[in-house]
């Protein structure tokens, strides 16, 4: 199943995608459950007659939110493919452990939005990542545990002030959290529709050319390690995302850099 949120004129929703309509869900379960935040986090729910329902929208006509709108904790991985250790070139081995960072939903538009370039800076960079939806209560999980706590998949475009990186010594928060600079969707895919035995593949497209291309099989920590080494020390609650790691690609990394710029257009 595909899970959505968004906005019509009677104000935010969410719902399941069907063919190119959605069935909104907060007609039905919205009583205790406004959200779908609160969707994940509630007991599970048949959906069997909600299924045979007509779409109540057409998916093209609605303005879609990031899939979870206000999530409690947005985690970040950073340098977590096989060749974006070596793009640093600093003769460091393979980390140990997984470096991981915070970003604030503000930080992300829906699906389709555009992105704001900040006036400060002329370094906007994309960044096409594969994201976890966390889909129940998850504290010192096991690797072999660590899939089922997965709701689901989503994408991200971790979209980075670049020259802002380099403000703090030992972080990056400020580049990665400027308003609306990143975007979250357009929908959440349910983990019982993924095989996760097998490889994802991801792909960045800039005006239509292929930035970034690589797949799962090449994470220096997957999915399963990621969870049960976060889990270790905090406690991850439904609807956190755990945003995986990017590919090589990333504007800043060609010569002369290829920044995003306005009129854009990027998938």
């Amino acid at each position: 199943m595909k899970f959505v949120s968004y906005e019509t004129a009677q104000g935010a929703s969410y719902g399941i995608v069907r063919g190119d309509g959605v069935i909104d869900l907060k007609s039905h379960f919205g009583v205790h459950c406004p959200t779908l935040r609160d969707f994940i986090a509630s007991a599970d729910h048949d959906l069997t007659s909600v299924m045979r329902a007509a779409p109540d929208h057409q998916l093209a006509a609605l303005w879609l939110l990031p899939p979870i709108p206000a999530p409690e904790k947005i985690l970040c991985v950073g340098v977590n493919y096989a060749d974006r250790n070596e793009e640093y070139k600093d003769d460091k081995p393979v980390p140990k452990y997984p470096s991981l960072f915070f970003r604030a939903p503000t930080s992300f538009v829906g699906s389709g939005e555009p992105l704001i370039r900040p006036r400060v800076s002329e370094q906007l960079d994309y960044e096409g990542e594969i994201a976890l939806v966390i889909g129940k209560t998850a504290t010192k999980i096991s690797r072999e545990d660590a899939h089922s706590y997965i709701f689901g998949l989503t994408l991200c475009n971790e979209g980075t002030i670049r020259d802002w990186l380099h403000h703090g010594k030992f972080n990056v928060t400020q580049g990665k959290n400027f308003d609306r600079s990143g975007s979250l969707g357009p929908w959440i895919v349910s983990a019982d529709a993924i095989d996760f035995t097998q490889p994802l593949a991801l792909q960045t497209k800039v005006n239509g050319q292929v930035r970034q291309s690589d797949d799962t099989s090449r994470l220096i920590f997957p999915f399963a390690d990621l969870l049960a080494y976060i889990t270790s020390f905090m406690t991850l609650n439904p609807g956190d995302i755990i945003v995986t790691g990017t590919p090589t690609g990333a504007g800043v990394r060609f010569t002369p850099p290829r920044f995003l710029k306005a009129g854009m257009w990027w998938r």
